[in-house]
């Protein structure tokens, strides 16, 4: 088990410790010259929501490396505060830090149910599989108040139309009414996140996400209800998790999973520096063996936005790990499949929820 190490002056409950420099903005707040100050400048750690009214809510995914064909986010943000969360990016384009405002500026789209059904009403559209999310976390805390994903489960439902879902968070079943309705034709397939079952790393690397063990207990609830459920061991981050992965793999196993997928963890632009401040502070005395051989998997590099080989690595150390991966699903779910999406359902229902007479 990974021991906790200097961590007395760390922000507790978030991820990141610091806000990165946003490349976007010509201003910054910075504290270049403390001893001028009567007493230290602290930001605020608060979550904060952002209500956002964008145009369209459902976008199509043009990389190869994703296997569904839409995405859509009805939060920007999240407050999970996983560290190494590629989505962090994104932050920077609405004006904030991909720093500490990413886990607590939430932007919440309130109108993304009704801007989800107005998409699948076009004459133009084609039964295809939308991601929820794609980019961050479809059940963090959030919603438990505005209950976003729900409603656009439920109109996903009323048109019969796939849908494929990520996430690392237990709300999930709260919505196992609808997730039954959607898998008993074929709708819906589920991914649970699991980047560790040592809750001290869990607690360092994602603060404000649910126990491994609660996130098994998702597999297995959603196993018995006969809706497809995979683990995703992600990202692996060698030095600190990569040696998890056959334990991972037998455990959701045993919960029901079907399959087991992974990626390896690329620290693209301002995650970069979050991460490096993070290792540096938690595990000092690995720290620069384990950014090492995140940059042996990448080329060299710790970024890598090659479409190919970004997810998954290239290298000995990479394919080993690959390697590690297809070797515990071959010990541990043989012959375990997971029925294909049915495009052929799909509907368009009366604006009054009743179904049109003639289609």
């Amino acid at each position: 088990m990974l021991k906790d190490r200097n961590t007395d002056n760390f922000i507790k409950g978030r991820g990141a410790q610091l806000n990165t420099k946003n490349k976007y903005l010509r201003q910054e707040l910075v504290t270049e010259h403390i001893e001028g100050l009567d007493e230290p400048l602290e930001l605020s750690h608060t979550t904060q929501y952002f209500l956002e009214y964008p145009k369209k809510m459902v976008n199509r995914i043009d990389s190869p490396d994703i296997p569904s064909d839409f995405s859509m986010n009805p939060y920007q943000g999240c407050e999970h505060g996983c560290v190494y969360c590629y989505a962090r990016n994104t932050h920077q384009y609405w004006g904030y830090s991909a720093g500490l405002d990413f886990e607590s500026k939430i932007i919440v789209k309130p109108e993304a149910p009704a801007l989800l059904e107005a998409e699948l009403r076009k004459k133009s559209w084609k039964p295809a599989v939308i991601m929820l999310s794609g980019n961050t976390d479809c059940y963090q805390p959030a919603e438990r108040k505005w209950k976003l994903t729900r409603r656009m489960l439920e109109v996903l439902l009323r048109f019969r139309n796939p849908v494929s879902m990520i996430t690392k968070n237990n709300l999930i079943l709260r919505d196992l009414d609808i997730l039954k309705e959607l898998a008993a034709m074929d709708l819906v397939h589920v991914a649970v996140s699991i980047t560790s079952l040592d809750e001290t790393l869990r607690l360092q690397l994602e603060p404000r996400t649910t126990t491994a063990k609660n996130r098994l207990k998702v597999i297995e609830t959603l196993s018995k209800n006969n809706i497809p459920t995979m683990v995703m061991v992600a990202p692996i981050i060698p030095g600190l998790n990569s040696h998890e992965i056959p334990a991972i793999v037998e455990a959701a196993a045993n919960c029901g999973a079907r399959n087991a997928g992974m990626t390896i963890v690329r620290l693209n632009d301002s995650v970069a520096e979050i991460f490096k401040d993070w290792i540096h502070k938690t595990y000092p005395d690995r720290a620069e063996k384990v950014l090492n051989q995140i940059a042996e998997c990448h080329g060299g590099k710790l970024s890598d936005s090659r479409f190919g080989t970004r997810m998954k690595g290239e290298g000995k150390l990479a394919e080993s790990i690959r390697q590690l991966l297809h070797n515990s699903v071959d010990r541990f779910m043989a012959n375990r499949t997971a029925p294909p999406y049915n495009k052929s359902l799909f509907r368009v229902p009366s604006p009054g929820g009743q179904m049109e007479l003639f289609m």
